[in-house]
């Protein structure tokens, strides 16, 4: 049970990476964090890094006689650690390969990569691979447990009794034919309320927060690609994180709170886009509208004409969904809009002529 315990650990703790405001606290100047979006990060020899260490889409290599005093989560790369080196905490991987030479003070836990340990190895806790593999030299140290693509229990199922005749039923007469009329208006008036209802808040965000929803949009546009590519790795770990989180009992309330953040990360993002569409159709016209006019009829017009695209058979949810998840990464790339994306330079303030 204890092992089990710690492997969960290990998976809250990627949960509050995702968050955007634990990620806040992972860089902050105090906690001495490091959280990298896209890169490869190298902690050179004879450096210690206080805090956790987060990298998505980056390769990370920690040099011989380098300490990380924290947690180390890498998504989608690799993890070097060299002999001298050392990790003084949990390390967790998803889809990448881990090479251990040096000092692990805690378990480590993969899924779907590689785990080699060299004969300089030492883990002092377990080492678990869900769908993927451990490699470790026979001098290899290692305290806790292994467990690799542990298969499920087997359960013997008791023969059922025989089951006697059923007697022939007599047909039944067919029931009659009900024909529920439909009005076809249905759809785009739900879609035209749904619309009103996101140009409304959007209209309320643009009154309080409207340098967060510029620098989503900003975000959003300088780098769709990634933040498409954000927005569909968060869609795709927050449930996976959200289930574990409910299995263990105790971080049901994390867990709820998670399920309600994704939506509003939706939202938050459309609305970041709408104010961008707005901004765009006033300049067509050669118009200057208030910011809370421009931000709310273009989040209406964004939610109008994605829901009447998404009205096609087959085809029609390609263009709703990809604006949701670019809007969710823009979301996730500035943290609700608290920071500029990685990548891109604060807008410069123009500065009146002294009189």
């Amino acid at each position: 049970m204890k092992k089990i315990n710690k492997l969960i650990a290990v998976f809250a703790l990627m949960a509050f990476l995702l968050l955007p405001t634990q990620s806040a606290q992972a860089q902050g100047p105090d906690g001495g964090g490091k959280v990298v979006f896209g890169e490869n990060f190298t902690l050179e020899s004879g450096e210690t890094l206080e805090g956790d260490l987060v990298v998505f889409g980056g390769n990370v290599k920690i040099e011989e006689d380098a300490v990380v005093e924290g947690s180390v989560v890498v998504f989608g790369g690799n993890i070097d650690l060299a002999e001298n080196a050392s990790i003084n905490s949990d390390t967790a991987m998803i889809g990448g390969t881990m090479d251990i030479s040096g000092v692990v003070d805690g378990d480590i836990f993969i899924l779907g990569g590689q785990v080699s340990l060299t004969d300089t190895a030492i883990v002092h806790g377990d080492i678990a691979a869900m769908g993927g593999e451990i490699k470790r030299d026979a001098k290899a140290q290692v305290d806790g447990d292994i467990l690799e693509n542990v298969p499920a229990p087997t359960v013997d199922i008791p023969d059922l009794p025989t089951i006697p005749n059923v007697p022939n039923v007599p047909d039944v007469p067919p029931p009659p034919d009900v024909r529920v009329d439909v009005n076809p208006l249905w759809e785009p008036i739900n879609v035209v309320f749904r619309a009103l209802a996101v140009a409304a808040l959007a209209m309320l965000l643009a009154l309080f927060l409207q340098p967060q929803l510029e620098r989503v949009s900003d975000a959003v546009i300088r780098q769709p690609v990634l933040a498409g590519s954000f927005g569909m790795l968060t869609a795709v770990v927050a449930p996976f994180v959200i289930v574990i989180m409910v299995v263990t009992l105790i971080l049901i309330p994390v867990a709820l709170l998670a399920a309600i953040l994704l939506p509003l990360m939706w939202l938050f993002g459309v609305i970041a886009l709408g104010q961008e569409v707005g901004e765009r159709f006033t300049k067509a016209i050669n118009q200057s509208w208030a910011p809370v006019l421009t931000a709310g009829f273009g989040a209406f017009l964004l939610m109008l004409v994605g829901g009447f695209i998404g009205m096609i058979p087959c085809v029609g949810w390609l263009a709703p969904f990809l604006i949701g998840l670019m809007g969710i990464g823009g979301v996730v790339m500035t943290w609700f809009g608290s920071r500029f994306a990685p990548g891109t330079m604060a807008q410069p303030v123009e500065v009146p002529p002294a009189s």
